[in-house]
């Protein structure tokens, strides 16, 4: 009960200075994103930005000067979550296919925008942003060449409220030289596609027309797909490649450079551990599938999976957690326990944090607004009673999206508080 007091508390008084420009939090434990901490922090919150983090310890200052100071004394401090690659926002009951928009009929789709899709009401987000998740790469699924992402909060009025960054990148199913056979429940023996090279060489005569298309200067007619292609070809747009197998991944980054690509991102990449020099080679960073999986070979270690971070962080491939998969838009408020699994499997705590932070926010190219608490960077900070990584004391009492304080409340509290009160159940 105590505990909840002090939350109420807190929230409200974060929520009478909502419209305050000049806000200090102080003496919270600061995890920056970046592996470093300070134990006694004072983090200035000023218009939408972060004015300064210091340690409290070290400087005077005037706390006057404030709107509103805020004592989070024992608390821990984080940088907003980021969920990449991920259908959220853009699916709300599995089940129901009405409420599924992350998908066109065709193969070829790089002009389709999910980001228009966002449905920024979506009681999924409430869950996901409750759980310290306050960004979302918006992801389309399925086809040869899905179409683009676009990077959101999960907090706003409607997708213009709510874009970071409006078509990050478009995001290439890379043809499969194995394909899985069966379901998780009953998996069947893989068999090769004999339809392989065919894909590969349909997918090199788009790229081909694509790059024609891009360097044509008398175009009389526009074509929507190939003017979508344009940015990953002068490279203000990312080439998401989504593979697993060696194979696959090999022919990915040899097909990206035979196109001159010049920001590669490889997605899923479940055997990206047997080539981390090549990828190192390339600088192609690796967006891995979710880490609560068992592998696809019989024979495999039952927790190779949980310790893919490990293996790339000490070979220094650049790498962030995402979540693809079944159920995935409601599994995104399991991001910081995947962290937390990395963080069992070989990565310590702040290294673990920095995969669902900064790392997230330097693949997706928004490092310079979020993904740590650093000078400068939009006030995207979340605050837990205990360590965010643990589902035993991940608690979130505090979040702010841009500098704005968000509601923390969703269906689930309101129907636990209800029943709470029905039942006479105190805290």
């Amino acid at each position: 009960m105590i505990k909840f007091l002090i939350s109420f508390l807190l929230i409200t008084t974060l929520l009478s200075a909502q419209n305050k420009k000049h806000i200090l939090l102080k003496n919270g434990i600061a995890h920056i994103g970046n592996g470093e901490i300070i134990e006694n922090s004072l983090i200035s919150i000023k218009d939408n930005k972060i004015d300064f983090i210091a340690d409290a310890r070290l400087i005077k200052i005037d706390i006057t000067k404030f709107d509103t100071t805020i004592d989070v004394f024992g608390k821990h401090v984080y940088p907003g979550l980021i969920a990449p690659n991920c259908i959220l926002g853009l699916q709300e009951a599995e089940a129901v296919r009405q409420t599924s928009d992350y998908a066109e009929v065709g193969e070829y789709n790089p002009h389709i925008r999910s980001l228009i899709a966002y449905n920024a009401e979506s009681k999924i987000l409430e869950t996901v942003k409750t759980n310290g998740v306050l960004y979302t790469q918006s992801t389309p699924r399925y086809g040869t060449i899905s179409g683009m992402s676009s990077i959101l909060a999960t907090d706003g009025w409607n997708w213009e409220d709510a874009v970071i960054k409006a078509d990050d990148g478009i995001h290439l199913n890379f043809p499969k030289s194995i394909q899985k056979q069966g379901w998780w429940a009953e998996p069947q023996p893989s068999e090769k596609n004999n339809k392989y090279t065919e894909q590969v060489n349909d997918l090199n005569a788009f790229f081909e027309n694509a790059l024609a298309y891009y360097h044509a200067t008398n175009v009389i007619e526009k074509n929507l797909r190939f003017e979508a292609m344009k940015g990953i070809f002068d490279g203000t747009k990312n080439l998401y490649i989504h593979a697993d197998y060696v194979k696959d991944i090999i022919g990915a980054i040899n097909f990206s450079k035979k196109f001159a690509i010049k920001k590669m991102v490889l997605v899923g990449g479940k055997d990206s551990y047997k080539i981390t020099k090549l990828l190192k080679e390339n600088h192609i960073p690796v967006m891995l599938n979710r880490l609560h999986d068992l592998p696809d070979l019989p024979e495999a270690e039952t927790d190779l999976i949980y310790k893919l971070p490990y293996l790339l962080q000490k070979d220094s491939v650049l790498f962030c957690l995402q979540n693809q998969g079944d159920m995935e838009a409601m599994n995104a408020r399991n991001i910081p326990f995947l962290a937390g699994t990395a963080a069992a499997y070989g990565l310590t705590k702040e290294q673990a944090l920095q995969s669902i932070t900064l790392s997230s926010a330097k693949i997706l190219g928004i490092d310079q607004l979020v993904g740590s608490l650093e000078e400068g960077k939009l006030a995207s900070i979340i605050v837990s009673d205990g360590d965010i990584l643990d589902m035993r004391t991940n608690h979130i009492i505090l979040a702010f999206i841009n500098g704005r304080i968000i509601s923390l409340n969703n269906f689930q509290t309101e129907l636990y508080h209800k029943y709470s009160n029905k039942l006479g159940i105190k805290e």
